[in-house]
């Protein structure tokens, strides 16, 4: 057992020790042990009073006495760590300077330190002839301690220490290693603010005047940076000093030659002939002896297989040698490059080796490989049988909550994704919750089976995993198996028989919670009683939203006082508040994991569907096609608060205005929105529906409708006035007046754009969607989007202007990309299906060209979207 010398040490004891920096007659030895114990006590986080910092200070003042070199040595650092105040710096400044100037190099350098880490900027300006002449001392460590200590003193005394730049140009040009690495690294701090100065300092020490590797590294890093500041203000694709990097790749120093190759494949818009000679080094250190530069090479690797797997193709061999690394970091980052990196037929053979890794290494480092599986099977959708064979595989090994559920998330991702993989994905998860001990996960995945089960060729396979839920389970677990038997019943005609059997049965179960749920649904689906009588109302009842938010009904939850009176939930309100996370849930990349909900529209849009169809004056308007989210027109803040939700119909736009009154002294009255569509030609109003009253704190809607050409896309700009009766309101009573004043708030203008009239649709494989749209409506052509800041940001602006759904995570840009490919999909107004082909390419440093291919149902809707991005 490792024992701590320091161990159980108190303050007090060791302060009494300190006694012994008195005696005539120093004992170095017992000193320097006496030093030690009181920096482990500061670097232990133990503090001293004030007295006792003073006292330890001036009593280590006196060891200056002793001649002993290593007793000196622990005396700077202490000094050092005490941190004495301005007053107490004076004791010891004479002894620091006569130690600045000994003929012993040791103390120089060590006082040089001391000096600097303790003074101020009185004192730097007596002792700067010193530090000057230190930085040009033929002495490294000296040169060194002074250097360094510059770099210290520029964040507080910055005037002072860039004086000493003719010093520190020449300690540039040392022999010594670290004074050159110490020299660089201050003269880059001194001038970083002065690009010429920066450019003309790279452009004097690439041309090989540098010799310490260390200082080498750091000349790569700063030419990096001048690459890009001079890429991004030049239009021509030339890049100044790449030679040297390239020529740095034949550097004799491993951490040079690995320095340069980090910053080559680093450079923004990198071509793949300028990725060659990088990834040829890294590849050969893939092969080294040392784990850390195989590790550098595999991180480097890594990186560059996002944005440029091609490149990195021909490293797989030796990526491939690397999982049976004893290191396994490394193994791990070479099984989470080869999958970006493989290509078809290496699928298999990297399953095997990945096969004997997985038992070596812990949960966390497993989770990184689950999740480069899943992507290796969605780029791989052939090879979906032997992946998902590998999942459900390590699904029934030891490991923890986390491990076990990226692998069901990854699994019912595939299921999404990956059509054919759903049957034998369901069949692994009903295999495995026969065993599973985590009851999240249990119930997860017999909601999910609820879900995709009766959607398969044959989901009476599926009703014994379930029903053996019920009896050998806790009660939540119980619960949920029976909720899902009851969708089985409701979605499979053939099973309803089987499946009443069943539900009987667990009506004598022990807990009230299983026993509740049989009820309700025998008389569900039995028609006995029934709660609904016809099969939709069955399917609406199990798979159906409510028509009221959650939100209201949890508050009129807790405010109901029980009574011989049951609670109604027709009592519970309908209007429809802003719900963020309804709409993020909508306008989500891509379901992830059993966290998702489930493909259907958003219980936000069912609630908007019914009350709109409640009022009769937009009741004739046919099937709501989409609800946009909530649109702010006031600032925050402000006495009234309105936004507004953009209904779209096919021939008609409703406008629904959320209003709140936040001042408590007032009530509004016939509460309407004045609208100006005077820059909106294609619309005319045809109906509005007043809020009646609108109460301090309790938020109401009113209506406006407009008639627009049938399936068409108009866009146009609203003017809104927000005009009302107010009435005062009497605080001690909260009656309001009888006589009220007609008034008008102004509101932000609200757009309706083309991305309103389409909906978010993803597609589970866009191949087969694209290819089974066929070719008869394409419509194809190109676009110069101008110069932009980004790729990225040209991806997003295009994918916000359509509106649409983006497809297989393409709206990511890897970084460095000169092209990108995005793909995307959705429903324009019609219910016509739509699948767009966006090839992204930098025509230059900063301009972005933009070939566009759109695949519908209907040809004017191919023409459509392509008006759209011509217009926009």
């Amino acid at each position: 057992v490792d024992y701590s010398p320091f161990l159980g040490i108190e303050k007090g004891a060791v302060l009494q020790e300190a006694r012994v920096f008195n005696d005539p007659q120093l004992d170095p030895r017992r000193c320097s042990q006496v030093i030690t114990k009181l920096l482990y006590l500061l670097n232990q986080g133990e503090t001293f009073t004030k007295v006792e910092a003073t006292e330890v200070f001036f009593a280590v003042t006196k060891l200056f006495q002793s001649r002993d070199m290593g007793l000196r040595r622990m005396v700077y650092v202490i000094i050092k760590e005490l941190s004495p105040s301005a007053d107490e710096v004076i004791i010891v400044t004479s002894s620091l300077m006569k130690d600045m100037t000994s003929k012993t190099d040791m103390y120089r350098a060590n006082a040089i330190r001391v000096l600097c880490r303790i003074t101020d900027g009185t004192l730097l300006t007596q002792i700067e002839r010193y530090l000057k002449q230190a930085i040009v001392d033929k002495n490294p460590v000296v040169a060194s301690a002074a250097l360094v200590s510059g770099i210290h003193l520029l964040q507080t005394n910055p005037e002072i220490v860039k004086r000493w730049s003719n010093e520190v140009q020449e300690a540039v040009q040392s022999r010594a290693a670290l004074v050159q690495f110490h020299a660089l690294a201050l003269l880059h701090q001194i001038r970083q603010n002065d690009r010429l100065a920066v450019n003309k300092l790279v452009s004097s020490l690439t041309r090989g005047s540098v010799r310490s590797p260390l200082a080498q590294c750091l000349l790569i890093r700063y030419t990096s940076q001048v690459i890009r500041e001079s890429t991004n203000d030049t239009q021509t694709g030339d890049r100044p000093f790449y030679d040297f990097l390239e020529g740095c790749l034949r550097h004799k120093a491993e951490m040079v030659i690995f320095e340069a190759a980090r910053a080559i494949t680093e450079l923004n818009g990198v071509t793949s002939r300028e990725l060659t000679p990088a990834i040829t080094v890294l590849q050969l250190f893939l092969s080294s002896s040392k784990p850390v530069l195989r590790f550098a090479a595999v991180r480097t690797l890594n990186k560059v297989a996002m944005s440029h797997p091609t490149a990195v193709t021909n490293c797989n061999i030796d990526m491939e040698s690397l999982i049976s690394d004893q290191n396994r970091s490394i193994a791990t980052l070479a099984i989470t490059t080869l999958p970006k990196t493989g290509n078809e037929s290496s699928v298999d053979r990297l399953m095997k080796q990945i096969t004997n890794f997985m038992s070596d290494i812990a949960d966390e480092f497993k989770i990184v490989v689950v999740d480069a599986i899943r992507s290796l099977c969605l780029k791989f959708p052939l090879k979906h049988r032997s992946l998902m064979n590998f999942l459900s595989n390590i699904l029934r090994e030891e490991g923890g909550f986390e491990y076990k559920k990226a692998i069901v998330d990854s699994i019912v991702i595939l299921i999404r994704d990956i059509p054919e993989a759903k049957e034998s994905g369901l069949l692994h998860l009903c295999e495995f919750i026969e065993d599973c001990e985590f009851t999240y996960l249990s119930t997860q995945i017999l909601h999910f089976l609820g879900i995709e089960g009766p959607k398969t060729s044959d989901p009476s396979k599926y009703i014994r995993y379930i029903y053996n839920r019920v009896h050998l389970e806790n009660a939540t677990v119980r619960a949920g198996a029976v909720s899902t038997l009851a969708k089985f019943g409701a979605m499979v005609d053939g099973l309803k028989p089987r499946i009443f059997v069943l539900l009987r049965r667990c009506l004598f179960d022990n807990d009230d919670e299983v026993r509740d749920r049989a009820t309700l649904y025998l008389n569900t689906l039995g028609g006995d009683g029934a709660v609904v009588e016809t099969d939709e109302g069955v399917k609406e009842f199990l798979f159906g939203s409510l028509d009221v938010p959650l939100v209201n009904l949890e508050n009129s939850l807790k405010n109901y006082d029980p009574s011989e009176k049951a609670f109604d939930i027709n009592t519970v309100p309908k209007d429809v508040k802003t719900q963020p996370l309804a709409e993020k849930k909508a306008t989500s990349k891509k379901p992830t994991g059993l966290g998702a909900p489930p493909p259907g529209p958003p219980s936000t849009v069912d609630a908007y569907e019914k009350l709109l169809s409640s009022i009769p004056e937009f009741a004739s308007f046919g099937k709501l096609f989409k609800s946009s989210a909530p649109v702010e027109l006031t600032e925050a803040e402000t006495e009234y608060a309105v936004n507004v939700v953009k209904h779209i119909f096919d021939g008609h736009v409703v406008f629904q205005y959320n209003c709140s009154n936040t001042i408590p002294e007032q009530l509004l009255e016939n509460v309407t929105v004045i609208v100006d569509a005077s820059e909106a030609e294609e619309f005319a109003e045809v109906d509005s529906k007043p809020l009646r009253q609108l109460p301090y704190d309790s938020p109401g809607q009113t209506f406006v409708a407009f008639e627009k050409p049938e399936g068409v896309s108009a866009v146009g700009k609203f003017s809104n006035m927000l005009r009302f009766i107010v009435k005062e309101v009497d605080p001690s009573t909260g009656e309001a007046e009888d006589d009220g004043v007609e008034d008008e708030y102004q509101l932000e203008d609200l757009e309706l754009v083309a991305a309103d009239y389409m909906l978010k649709v993803g597609v589970s494989n866009f191949r087969n969607a694209w290819e089974s749209m066929g070719v008869d409506f394409e419509h194809v052509d190109e676009y110069g989007l101008g110069p932009r800041d980004s790729l990225a940001e040209a991806v997003n602006a295009v994918i916000n202007l359509l509106g649409m759904q983006p497809c297989e995570g393409t709206e990511v840009v890897p970084p460095n990309s000169r092209s990108h490919t995005c793909l995307l999909s959705g429903v324009y107004i019609g219910n016509v299906k739509v699948l767009v082909r966006l090839q992204f390419g930098l025509d230059g440093p900063k301009d972005v060209a933009m070939k566009l291919a759109v695949r519908s149902e209907d040809e004017t809707v191919s023409d459509a979207i392509h008006e759209i991005v011509a217009s926009g």
